[in-house]
Parts: structure tokens; sequence; C-alpha cells
């Protein structure tokens, strides 16, 4: 491709609105362009790298039987109350009417209308497993899009769904799609671990999240510094080795703690550390009320509270629902004497503490010497809390670490939610109607694009890798008004379309400096220079990893870039 007939809007200056060194790169090597808040056109070269993330995609779906398909992103409303999504999405679901008034989705995803097709056209056990897939724009109405490819409003991504009868099945399907995803993220060089994750809501269990490492990364990974185990911090699982407390119980006592609201400033004024404080909080799960109560160095993690009550919602009480059950604020709330109707659950840490702090459930008082055992009611012990680093690896092997991540892919195993809510059964072996079981992967594609910049740049722009780069190689003719260098050029850029090379050609009219300071920008993998010696027929190839440049001759360029 020639410089001069394609559009490469580059910028100088980084875009105040740009936070993220992808968004900041994108922009200003003419890749993307914003639209709108969290919308973006991608511009020729951005193009050419998404087709070949997609060509990477396709591939290895394909090889493992995957089919592809393309579905509406305009979706009927009665798909979605049929699932019970309509309302469950909440506000990120993009609604629309058109003229007569009929309600219609902007898909985010597209579990109802593949269901509804398998429920259609697929009548027999003979027929499966079917894993169909798509690569499409999807739609959500973002409350805040930013970092610019890494949430927006719209977005490409690849989604695919496997449909089986057995569990058995679908847990062959799940690891041949949790291997391909692999495979495909180290095609497209980008470091990554694959998580223990959160379903959220698409529903369904068993679940990893593939996290492309990098300090922008809007998720916490917890990893063991010695084994492969690796969580989202919300799934990480905390490795139950507590030593139990020694201490001789001591009689309970209530002590005023007048002013003391968080379990730092009732440690201070208790004069005791924090982990021998009680931290008690109020929750609401689909509107039953449950306390919560961990040790008070640790935090509450709500996720897995909504899995070991099996909730759809989990929040917060507020202080006025906290008082009249309770009856005190926020900060002298306690698990002693608590209403039998309200569920108490206490962290597995809790269950080797001994004579620690608590609220009273009366404004500026604490009880002190509390034996959870001897002075709480009915409750149950459970791992409620989030994971912390230095903590035992759950599987037992080395401590834990965090790292930032960027979500690119996750696979779920769905199960029968989708299939039973919607109706989609097929005839077993023996003509009885049975109940499809099913996976979903997702490959966020325009986001995958954001994280490789994330992770492949240097101060003067982007560096590509070799498999991903838009173009193979930069051609840049230092002086396009010298007639032998633009013979060269134009010679030079023929025999490496030849050769099968992914050539961009700058053939501007443009000074030197420019030209360079842009193809460091551009960032493709090898640049070769055609200057003062093309009438000796030599160029200068420098490689984009490198400082180090070379001499060539015609011949040997040809044999190098053979090469690459």
């Amino acid at each position: 491709m020639k410089q001069s007939q394609t559009l490469i809007p580059t910028l100088k200056e980084t875009p105040a609105d740009a936070d993220v060194t992808s968004h900041q790169l994108l922009l200003r090597a003419g890749f993307i362009r914003q639209n709108f808040s969290g919308v973006y056109t991608f511009l020729p070269l951005g193009k050419k790298v998404l087709n070949i993330v997609e060509k990477v995609i396709r591939e290895e779906m394909d090889a493992i039987g995957g089919n592809e398909v393309l579905m509406p992103a305009l979706q009927s409303a009665e798909l979605w109350h049929e699932s019970g999504r309509w309302d469950k999405m909440g506000p990120e679901l993009m609604r629309l009417n058109d003229r007569h008034d009929r309600a219609f989705v902007l898909g985010p995803t597209h579990e109802e209308v593949v269901t509804s097709i398998v429920r259609d056209e697929v009548r027999s056990y003979k027929q499966l497993p079917l894993t169909l897939y798509q690569i499409q724009t999807k739609f959500r109405d973002e409350r805040r899009p930013r970092f610019g490819l890494l949430r927006g409003r719209e977005f490409i991504m690849k989604d695919a769904y496997s449909f089986h009868l057995t569990d058995e099945s679908l847990d062959e399907s799940y690891q041949a799609m949790y291997d391909a995803y692999s495979r495909i993220f180290t095609r497209l060089g980008l470091n990554f671990r694959a998580v223990i994750a959160d379903s959220g809501a698409m529903g369904g269990k068993d679940t990893h999240e593939f996290m492309a490492l990098s300090e922008v990364g809007e998720d916490t990974i917890a990893y063991s510094t010695e084994s492969d185990y690796a969580a989202n911090i919300e799934m990480a699982e905390v490795y139950d080795d507590y030593t139990p407390a020694t201490e001789t119980p001591l009689t309970l006592e209530k002590v005023a703690t007048p002013n003391q609201k968080t379990m730092q400033e009732v440690a201070d004024f208790l004069a005791h550390p924090l982990e021998k404080g009680l931290k008690t909080l109020l929750f609401k799960a689909d509107e039953q009320y449950v306390l919560v109560v961990t040790r008070g160095d640790h935090d509450v993690n709500d996720i897995k509270l909504k899995h070991i009550l099996q909730a759809e919602t989990v929040e917060m009480a507020s202080e006025i629902e906290a008082r009249e059950q309770l009856g005190a604020d926020f900060g002298s709330l306690g698990p002693i004497a608590v209403n039998e109707e309200i569920q108490v659950i206490c962290d597995l840490a809790v269950k080797s503490v001994a004579n620690v702090t608590c609220g009273a459930n009366e404004d500026g008082y604490h009880y002190v010497n509390v034996n959870p055992a001897r002075d709480f009611g009915t409750f149950t012990y459970e791992d409620i809390r989030f994971i912390q680093v230095g903590d035992k690896s759950p599987d037992g092997k080395g401590v834990i670490a965090f790292a930032e991540g960027i979500e690119i892919g996750q696979v779920f195993k769905l199960g029968q939610f989708y299939a039973k809510e919607l109706g989609a059964e097929v005839l077993n072996d023996q003509g009885r109607s049975e109940t499809l079981t099913m996976g979903c992967y997702g490959i966020g594609v325009s986001r995958t694009l954001a994280a490789i910049v994330e992770q492949h740049h240097d101060d003067a722009g982007i560096v590509w890798p070799k498999q991903v780069a838009p173009f193979t190689a930069h051609l840049v003719v230092v002086n396009s008004k010298n007639a032998e260098q633009s013979a060269l050029g134009d010679t030079l850029y023929q025999q490496l379309r030849d050769a099968g090379v992914a050539v961009l050609y700058d053939d501007r009219k443009e000074r030197a400096g420019v030209k360079f300071a842009e193809s460091d920008l551009i960032g493709l993998p090898v640049r070769i220079t055609v200057g003062k010696k093309a009438t000796e027929g030599i160029v200068e190839v420098k490689e984009r990893t490198d400082d180090e440049k070379q001499e060539m001759s015609l011949e040997q360029l040809m044999a190098y870039v053979k090469t690459i």
C-alpha cells in the first residue's frame, strides 16, 4: 500500500481525553478515530489489524469444529423477556422501539438468539454436539465509557455457543475452547493468564477469564508465586489454615467507645491490633437480611456472599435499615443477641479468634473479650473474605501475589438455564425430549487489539508483534523528489510485494524527520530506508525492536525478508 494513497492521519500531540497508552497511540498513529464517547471508527491500519486478529480466531475456532454464523444485532425484546434478562441486564441494555412501538434490543450478547435458532432447527441428539460462533459488533450502554477500545458502548466481539445433551460433552467442548483461547492469545503475542472467574449476569457456573497482564487493567488477578493457580480476586478462595487462638476465654464485657466509628478507630481507642476486632456488616440478599462478620483486617467479598446464598442480588443495607434491624448505626453493629430472622455468616478466620472486640448494637458501645462459639447465637462459617497478598495459595503451593489484567476473553458453562427458559429440547436416543445444556465463549476482538498495544509499545510509539502487524515492512524513501531514490523505492516496493511481503510504502513528499517519527509511531516490524546510497543499490534496514541499523544490497535485502 502506498502511503500517499491511504488514510493515516497521525497526530503530533496526545489528545487530552486519552488516558491510557493504547488509546493515545492508536489515535496518534491513525489507527482509530472517536465518533463520540465510547464509539470509534477503525481507519485502514486499524481495520487491517482487526482482520488479522479475526483471522487467527477463525482458524482456531474452525480447528475445533466451530461453525461460523452471523446473527442479527437487532434482537426482539420478546426473547429477552423469555429468558428473564430484560430486567436483569439493567440500564446497560440498549433498548429501542420501532415506529409501531415494538420493543427491540441492540445485542450485547446472543444467548437468546442462538438458543432460539437451535430450538427451532435442531431436533435430534444425532446433530449434537454443535458449536456456533460469530464475530460481530455488540452494544452496551456504559455509564462511563473510557480507555478507548477497552471500555466502549460499541465493540467487536467473537461469541461462540455450544449445545450438548450431557455434562460430559459440555466439559469436552469447554476444555477444547479453553485450549483454543490459549493458542489464540499466544499467537497474538500476548502475555496472559487464564483465571477462575465469576459468570456475573451471564448466568451459569464454572468459568475462566483470560486476562492480558497490564497496569491499566480494571481487574485484579490473585496468583500463586509457585504454581499456575490464578483467579479473579472476586473468586479466589482463601486457604483455611488459620492457627487457633490458645488464649483462655475471658469474661464478656460491654465498654463505651464514644465517637469511634471505624475498625481502626476502635482498635486505636482500645489499644489492640486491627485483627483483634470483628467487622460486622449488614447485607440484603434478595430482600432478606444477612449479617456478615470478618476479622477487622479483612474485607467482605460480596461476590462470594452472593454465591453462598445463591441470591440474585446482594447489596449493603442502608444505615436506616441497620438501625431498624439491629438498633444501631454503622460502626456499632455486632453479631451478639441478633434477631433469629437475620442470618449470620462468619468468615473462616473468625473460627480461630479469641477475646476479640465487636459492636454491641448500641451506638458508642462495643463488646470486648468476645468468643464466637460462646457468645454468638446461630451462625455458620464460610469463606467470605477477599484474599490478600501474602495469603497461602488455595492450592497449597506458594503465596498469593496480585497483578492487574485486562479481560480479553471468557469461557462459561451455562448449563440449562437458557435452554429451559426458551424451550430448547431434542429427542434423545430413546426418542424422548431432553433439555439441552450449553456453553458460552467470548473474545473481545477490539479490546484484544488495545491490549496488544498496552503490552507492545515504547516511548516512540507502537511496537507491533510481527504476527499481528498491519504490514510487515515500512519502506521509506528519504527524499521522494530525488529521482534515484524514488526509482529505487518503486522497484523495491514491487519486488517486496511480488515476494509476498506486506509493505507500506512511504512515497510522500514529506520531510525525512517526519517520515521516521511517524514510522516509529505506527510501529511496523521492519523499516527499509532508501536514502543517499540509492545509486549504489544500498538500503538501510532497521527492526522496530532494535536500535541497530544494517546496510544491505538489494540481493541481501530479498534474502533477509524471506526470514521474516
